[in-house]
């Protein structure tokens, strides 16, 4: 099996209305618990690297990891760098393989992320690589990026269509009620919102972040209004690394370090396989 573009996996999903589950990494067993979830529920999976993450473990060793796993349980995956604003960061993740990747230009002027977002998407062509870009602010904190929840800048429709035609993205994060995070307070996403930009742009895979937290209802009524990609990353942090392994040395403070590890993988696994089945993906890898 191999590595595939996010290009590749979101088509699919948006021909047989589905979403594909995008899942932060951050150590190499819970990379290993979203593979071995992946092959359990024949799943496409996009495991997505960030800008911390990526520069404690390394940009070239996150790839590696992630070919690594996607051989030794037979599947594809994408390997995403998600919600980077460095240019020159970009470049080298994409030299270095990252099938997928994310410029975050949402705090700048429309000009500017159009700007960059453009020269992002020209370089990442020579290669293949999908680009996926953001419009309009979404609450809460991914690393070193905060919004205030209650400013967060909702994505309008009619710039959507303006900003995929004046940069030619592959993919776009939009803004529409959820927050990175966990939720203070019950989220109220904007499903006529996320259904008006898909009306606009059917052929833009839509990507909804901040996935941690919200019901299971929302997330499928999110999917039937046009998502085709939902981001989790602090439901592994928490629980599936920091929880379990807590819980691991609090039963045994000497405990072999590899039974930790074996856990984080389960519990990992556990966390995606519920996901993948609320999303719709499950049966749906090649």
């Amino acid at each position: 099996m191999a590595l595939v573009t996010m290009k590749y996996e979101l088509a699919k999903a948006e021909k047989e209305n589905y979403a594909v589950p995008a899942f932060n990494f951050f150590t190499f067993s819970n990379l290993a618990g979203i593979a071995q979830a992946a092959k359990n529920k024949r799943s496409p999976v996009i495991a997505m690297a960030t800008v911390s993450g990526t520069k404690i473990m390394g940009e070239n060793a996150s790839v590696k990891m992630c070919e690594g796993v996607s051989e030794d349980y037979g599947i594809d995956m994408v390997v995403h760098l998600d919600h980077c604003r460095d240019y020159d960061m970009i470049r080298r993740c994409i030299d270095d393989g990252f099938t997928s990747v994310m410029i975050d230009a949402s705090s700048k002027s429309y000009d500017e992320n159009v700007d960059i977002t453009s020269r992002i998407v020209e370089y990442a062509a020579k290669y293949g690589v999908t680009v996926e870009a953001e419009l309009g602010s979404i609450g809460g904190k991914e690393d070193d990026i905060e919004v205030d929840d209650m400013s967060a800048l909702f994505t309008q429709p009619e710039e959507a269509v303006r900003f995929v035609r004046d940069t030619h993205v592959d993919c776009l994060a939009v803004a529409a009620g959820t927050v990175h995070g966990f939720y203070k307070a019950e989220p109220k996403i904007d499903f006529a919102r996320i259904a008006k930009i898909h009306t606009l742009i059917p052929d833009i895979p839509l990507v909804l972040h901040g996935g941690t937290g919200v019901s299971y209802e929302d997330l499928r009524k999110a999917i039937a209004c046009g998502i085709r990609k939902i981001n989790v990353g602090t439901e592994f942090r928490v629980h599936g690394i920091s929880d379990t392994v807590k819980n691991e040395y609090a039963k045994l403070p000497d405990a072999d370090p590899r039974n930790v590890c074996r856990s984080v993988i389960e519990n990992c696994a556990v966390i995606a396989e519920e996901l993948i089945d609320v999303v719709g993906s499950a049966g749906k890898a090649v």
